[in-house]
């Protein structure tokens, strides 16, 4: 299997520089909308619909040949993503455009990009650090997206791809509980507070509040520079956040490298849609909301794929229910053995954090996987292997869509 790794280097342009590449978005946008708007809704084939209107918008929106055939690719994919979703296709805005290797091309002797735009070919010199020289260096990139980010500044995707290692079975397989009180939990006891995460986003929540609420209402001189704030604050809380679950990712992928093990994680697939359906206060709704659990569970399956670690989803029907140790679930329906971030079994008696029991049970149904029939679970988790088997291939399936 390929892996794809997108590299962001920010672009510098001159000012001549800029206003080509905004042309350049903004008939792509053009294009694109066209497309949508004059093609049936229905049509889905990249190629279908580039045989209808790829001379039109050529000739119409001033691009060469392959910004047209980009056009009418991203339509077709928005379309699919669209028809999945049961929602229609958005307007598209002038903020990227798809390249590839005849729309862009890297160059390693100075650090630059020479890029095709409306007004000619621009070629563009890079501003990259350690990371992306590194993984940039020797390669030759075959697509990419230019892209305009909110603060203004122009910003190249850089798509590469490398053979991922084959992940073979493993005897051992560590679980990983997720949460809001603590963010992750492995069944080696390893844990990551959540704390400290809620008592930033908090703070962020009241400052961007209380800035709110003075542009609105105070002098025209406050209302421009709480705006001003607002917009340097930005982001702020949401690239801490991706930091936080890169390091977590991080460890937790180098412990499997170190005891050769499998990652069995939970598949939390629908839960905001499930626990908003339950009566909560509204700063209940709003952490359950920007509870960043799907980022850690994709970050932590893009660097196991690179090293070679299975990653197994799991159903989370029963992990936090059951006992690890003696395998029993309470006989009464509606009533558990957890209370809150404690476990007690009445059964065997064994008591502990509720999230570490949580977490060991992944493990077991992960190891389940590998060895069907190998680990004595109850026959009542078959139906939740089967859904992790029927998990896990989709998620290949997705995987497998960025080659694309």
């Amino acid at each position: 299997m390929k892996q794809v790794l997108t590299i962001v280097v920010k672009l510098q342009p001159s000012p001549e520089q800029v206003a080509f590449l905004e042309a350049t978005l903004q008939a792509f946008a053009d294009a694109c909308n066209y497309v949508n708007e004059n093609t049936d809704p229905k049509l889905t084939n990249k190629i279908a619909i580039q045989s209808l209107v790829y001379q039109t918008i050529k000739k119409k929106f001033n691009l060469v040949a392959n910004m047209a055939v980009r056009a009418c690719a991203r339509v077709a994919a928005n379309r699919k993503v669209a028809k999945l979703k049961g929602k229609p296709v958005k307007r598209f805005a002038p903020s990227s455009m798809d390249c590839d290797k005849d729309l862009f091309r890297f160059r390693e002797q100075d650090w630059t990009v020479s890029l095709a735009t409306v007004h000619g070919r621009e070629r563009i010199e890079l501003k990259s650090g350690n990371y992306q020289r590194g993984k940039l260096k020797g390669r030759n990139p075959t697509s990419a997206q230019l892209c305009k980010h909110r603060d203004g500044q122009f910003y190249l995707h850089i798509q590469i791809k490398d053979e991922a290692p084959d992940s073979s079975v493993k005897d051992l397989v560590i679980g990983i509980d997720l949460g809001r009180r603590d963010i992750a939990v492995t069944s080696e006891g390893k844990k990551w507070d959540g704390l400290h995460i809620q008592s930033v986003r908090d703070k962020f929540y009241q400052v961007r509040a209380s800035l709110q609420k003075k542009a609105s209402k105070g002098t025209r001189t406050t209302r421009r520079r709480c705006r001003e704030v607002l917009k340097r604050l930005s982001g702020r809380e949401r690239r801490y956040q991706q930091w936080l679950n890169h390091n977590i990712s991080k460890s937790v992928v180098r412990r499997a490298v170190e005891y050769s093990a499998s990652i069995a994680i939970e598949d939390l697939t629908g839960i905001r849609e499930r626990t908003n359906e339950q009566p909560r206060s509204k700063t209940e709704r709003r952490r359950s909301n920007s509870w960043a659990f799907y980022q850690l569970r994709m970050f932590i399956e893009y660097k196991a794929l690179g090293a070679g670690v299975q990653v197994i989803p799991i159903s989370p029907r029963y992990t936090s229910q059951m006992c690890h140790n003696c395998l029993h679930i309470h006989p009464v329906k509606g009533k558990s053995y957890r209370s809150g971030k404690t476990f007690r079994c009445g059964h065997c008696g064994w008591h502990g954090d509720a999230d570490f029991n949580g977490a060991n049970n992944i493990a077991l149904v992960g190891l389940s996987i590998n060895q069907p029939g190998g680990t004595g679970l109850s026959c009542k988790l078959s139906r939740t292997i089967k859904y992790v088997q029927r998990s896990t291939e989709r998620s290949r399936r997705s995987l497998s869509l960025f080659d694309d």
